[in-house]
């Protein structure tokens, strides 16, 4: 059956409160990321991702001491991204408890950034995260949480990344973000069968159907969704339970 399928919820993190938006606008309060993070924890999530999705707009650091306080409640492997500029960003979260951290924006404007982290920390603390939307004809990379588009196609971006040392791709469609009719299976599947590294599904989730759909049409390796679990409106562990019955290997 190969490797078991991940469900990881994801914590936008913006003035130290968990929040959530649709097509990365919109935003609305979704509670305390320490206590959502320990929730989701011994919910039986397999990951837990952290974005402090402002960071490098507003041109600052992560809020390292909120990733220590959420570090110390959770026992699974913990990704940290948002405002992560250089190797000492890094080393800092580290240090603070993530297990992996996440890199967008710093990535575009100096790309030789995923080389030094994968040479330094190795390639399974590096995950590269794409924004994009599809414009008509191809899907294009955005960076600054989404306010800013750039002329770098997502598979092309993708492969680049993977051949400096990303140990993962956590691929957003900003066209489904937040609009809960599921993820972008086919762009999924593009990336999926192009990279040799594991994909990340992000945007769409809003119902047991979409995250099946993520791994057996879009053949992505882990599902990542944050307001259906944020607002109780799929319970991870029944969640589980239904991918397991739909024949798709997770971890109960």
């Amino acid at each position: 059956m190969g490797l078991a399928k991940r469900i990881i919820p994801c914590l936008d993190v913006k003035d130290g409160e968990t929040v959530k938006g649709t097509n990365f606008i919109d935003l609305r309060s979704a509670g305390d990321p320490v206590a959502l993070g320990k929730a989701y924890s011994e919910a039986g999530a397999d990951e837990l991702v952290f974005l402090d999705i402002t960071a490098s707009y507003e041109r600052r650091k992560t809020f390292t001491d909120m990733v220590t306080r959420v570090a110390q409640e959770i026992n699974i492997p913990f990704t940290v991204g948002g405002g992560i500029d250089e190797l000492t960003d890094v080393e800092r979260l580290l240090q603070a408890g993530a297990d992996k951290v996440s890199i967008n924006s710093a990535a575009f404007r100096h790309p030789e950034l995923i080389d030094r982290v994968a040479a330094r920390f190795g390639s399974q603390v590096c995950v590269c995260a794409l924004d994009a939307r599809f414009d008509g004809s191809d899907w294009f990379c955005y960076i600054k949480g989404g306010r800013e588009r750039t002329e770098h196609r997502l598979l092309d971006r993708a492969l680049e990344m993977q051949d400096r040392g990303a140990g993962e791709i956590l691929f957003t469609s900003m066209n489904n973000d937040g609009v809960k009719t599921g993820y972008a299976t086919e762009a999924l599947a593009m990336l999926s069968d192009r990279l040799s590294i594991p994909v990340i599904a992000s945007g769409g989730a809003g119902c047991m159907e979409h995250f099946r759909d993520a791994f057996t049409e879009g053949h992505a390796d882990a599902a990542l969704a944050a307001s259906v679990f944020h607002f109780g409106e799929i319970a991870i562990g029944e969640l589980k339970k239904y991918l397991k019955e739909e024949g798709i290997n997770v971890r109960i």
